[in-house]
């Protein structure tokens, strides 16, 4: 149990971490963004409560010297420079060092050097009176936020326990947690604080009334004190909304349950003051009376603001959606059994049509249907957006632009593009060689692009977009671009190409990608091995993608990754090619129409012309090396890649099949133009034609004519 307890927390905490990233990465470009900041202090202050509720001290430790500076931070002391995300983002990879590790001599001397150098950027801004000024806007009885804040207003009684303190909680944050979320007063109660010399500094004595008007809901209230510990009281209640009722005293303290509406109908009648009397009578203490009245005046406040902007107040915000964790595996799971019932349901419905049996045929109509919903909401479950990938690129350019000695700005675009989570994780690799390299060969030095005429600050724009089966994703830079001239004599050298050879700049461009090819003289840490776009164009057809290069020299280049949108189950047409069947995705095709041959056709490629458009074909059959020849009246299956299109000649066509993509095994892995398997109702397997390899296969072939 304490394992499964220990796993939830190095989840919930490697997600909080890379939430700090974004946050501190956000913060350098906008260091005035108060939202931003109190984001980042309540992640650390999230991970240094669990992390101690787990019992990792040392995180706990660790993570409340970050937070205390980024106290300082909020509340103004210290400003946002780039030494300080630097800092910050060296200690957020400190505590990822020690989630699940052995804390080490060497570990611990790290982080002792972070701290120690965070103590040190601290101090530097903050002055001697600092944190008296901090103790008394802390203590002071009653404080009051001048924002016109509207919205639901809470009551907050907080009790802490004497013994909090002794955990590493400081209440007082959590109050000023609170009052970040809206207008507030804040009563402190001080009446149990013992005279100096009883004091115990490890012990807490003050307590507080909040009472907050805020449009965050009750559960957003709750996670302020998500890691208080038990013996510390907290009531949370909504104040009735008839704000004319409660401008009265005695009707609060009723609503508080400090006084019965008997003793309150008493002291009316005698007309005396309410508060006077229940001190004097001993029925309630002088400060329960004094938070009562901040209440009163609160609750004025508010209605006049309410008065004044002349809105109705805001209803209760809508309750948040309720999400779970799920295991990635099970996810996994779960796409191959809705595979195996689609396998079972094309058997069934094959059987139905041999039988000629309509109730079986029923059946089969209502399984597919249910099968195909059960396929839509399994498949959406696994489409992630590429922004979650996205944002940790942000961290390398930063990185990259500190190490190179350049102003680099990442530019992210279309981050909402759905893509299977499978393909998504094999994206990583692909990208960040993409980005080094952008950043390293494309982007110049500052002082090189102001005597060029650019932004001495450069930038690489990552941006995603759908196209029909297929997610474009773009990795641009506004740097120098390819020089073919450099790439043709290193080539050359490389005795890839000779010297006579008349190639075109796209052929030229093409040898960037091949193993140990590099322009850099100077071997880096970053490039110039050699490694790394030829591993990029293998990763990226592993996943049934194409990698392509468009450059201006002195402009900038861009380089585009088109990938299939899924790896488990597509729409795909079953066609006849000899004896064997094969699959061609359905999003791939324009049209099929007939080829009118009057005699048999052995050639590789030909032409054909469909609605006025000379259409280049490949012959399946010679391409296959089939012993049988095409036969006559053969069907032209027309497909396209987005970039062009081909005809893909074909024995006949059988009809639309849902296709589960099953992977293909070492003797079919080479074969150019094959890019998966699928299980056929009779059980037999049916090859999955790839579209983008055949039409490659083709344009080659007519550059070769």
């Amino acid at each position: 149990m304490l394992d499964q307890l220990s796993s939830v927390f190095f989840e919930e905490a490697n997600e909080l971490l890379d939430n700090l990233e974004d946050y501190l990465l956000t913060l350098e470009n906008e260091p005035q963004n108060q939202e931003v900041i109190g984001a980042i202090f309540r992640a650390m202050h999230t991970i240094k409560g669990s992390s101690g509720m787990f019992g990792f001290d040392a995180i706990q430790n660790f993570t409340h010297e970050m937070e205390n500076a980024f106290d300082m931070v909020r509340n103004g002391i210290v400003p946002v420079t780039n030494a300080l995300i630097t800092l910050t983002l060296t200690a957020r990879d400190h505590i990822r060092s020690m989630l699940g590790n052995e804390i080490t001599p060497e570990l611990q001397a790290a982080g002792d050097k972070i701290i120690s150098d965070l103590h040190g950027y601290v101090s530097e801004y903050k002055s001697d009176d600092t944190q008296v000024k901090e103790e008394v806007k802390k203590s002071s009885p009653a404080q009051v936020n001048q924002t016109e804040t509207t919205g639901t207003t809470w009551r907050i009684i907080f009790r802490p326990a004497p013994s909090i303190l002794q955990n590493g909680t400081r209440p007082e944050l959590m109050v000023k947690e609170l009052c970040d979320m809206g207008t507030y007063t804040v009563v402190a109660f001080t009446e149990t604080i013992p005279t100096l010399s009883d004091l115990v500094p490890e012990e807490c004595y003050i307590s507080w009334d909040i009472i907050l008007t805020t449009d965050k809901t009750e559960n957003d209230i709750k996670d302020v004190f998500i890691f208080l510990d038990n013996d510390s009281k907290v009531t949370i209640e909504k104040i009735n909304e008839n704000l004319d009722t409660h401008h009265k005293i005695g009707e609060i303290l009723i609503d508080r349950q400090k006084i019965s509406r008997t003793e309150l109908d008493t002291i009316v009648n005698e007309q005396k003051k309410i508060g006077q009397v229940l001190v004097e009578q001993n029925i309630i203490s002088e400060a329960e009376v004094k938070s009562a009245l901040a209440e009163q005046d609160h609750l004025k406040k508010m209605q006049e603001t309410v008065q004044k902007q002349r809105v109705e107040k805001n209803p209760e915000p809508p309750a948040a959606q309720q999400s779970i964790r799920v295991n990635s595996e099970k996810l996994d799971q779960l796409i191959d059994l809705v595979g195996e019932m689609v396998t079972f349901n094309a058997r069934l419905a094959q059987m139905a049509e041999e039988e000629q049996n309509q109730q079986l045929t029923t059946l089969s109509e209502l399984s597919e249907r249910l099968i195909f919903a059960l396929r839509d909401n399994a498949m959406d479950m696994r489409m992630l957006p590429i922004g979650t990938i996205f944002s940790r690129f942000r961290r390398l350019v930063h990185d990259l632009s500190n190490q190179l000695g350049k102003n680099i700005e990442l530019i992210t675009e279309g981050a909402e593009t759905e893509l299977d989570k499978t393909v998504i994780e094999k994206l990583n690799d692909p990208l960040i060689h993409l980005i080094r390299n952008s950043a390293d060969h494309g982007i110049e030095m500052p002082d090189v692009r102001v005597e060029r005429g650019k932004e001495a600050k450069g930038t690489v724009t990552l941006s995603a977009k759908h196209a029909g089966a297929f997610v474009l994703i773009t990795i641009s830079d506004d740097g120098n671009g390819l020089d073919k001239e450099a790439i043709r004599n290193k080539a050359i050298e490389k005795g890839l190409i000779q010297a006579t050879d008349e190639i075109t700049d796209n052929e030229i461009y093409e040898l960037i990608f091949k193993p140990g090819f590099s322009t850099n003289k100077n071997v880096t840490s970053i490039s110039g091995r050699g490694v790394g776009m030829d591993v990029v164009r293998r990763d990226i057809g592993s996943l049934g993608g194409t990698v392509s290069v468009e450059t201006e020299l002195g402009k900038g280049s861009s380089f585009i990754l088109k990938i299939p949108l899924t790896l488990a189950i597509i729409d795909g047409m079953l066609v006849q090619i000899g004896e064997q069947q094969f699959v061609i995705p359905l999003t791939n095709i324009e049209e099929c129409v007939e080829l009118d041959n009057t005699e048999s056709i052995d050639t590789l490629c030909m032409h054909i012309t469909t609605r006025g458009e000379y259409l280049p074909c490949i012959n399946m059959h010679t391409y296959f090396e089939l012993e049988k020849p095409t036969p006559l009246n053969s069907q032209v299956v027309v497909v396209n890649d987005n970039d062009s299109k081909i005809g893909i000649i074909v024995d006949s066509v059988i009809g639309n099949h849902q296709t589960v993509i099953k992977p293909i095994g070492e003797l079919y892995k080479h074969i150019i133009g094959i890019s998966g398997a699928t299980i056929l109702g009779n059980g037999s397997i049916a090859l999955i034609l790839d579209i983008l390899k055949l039409s490659q296969v083709v344009k080659r072939l007519e550059q070769e004519k």
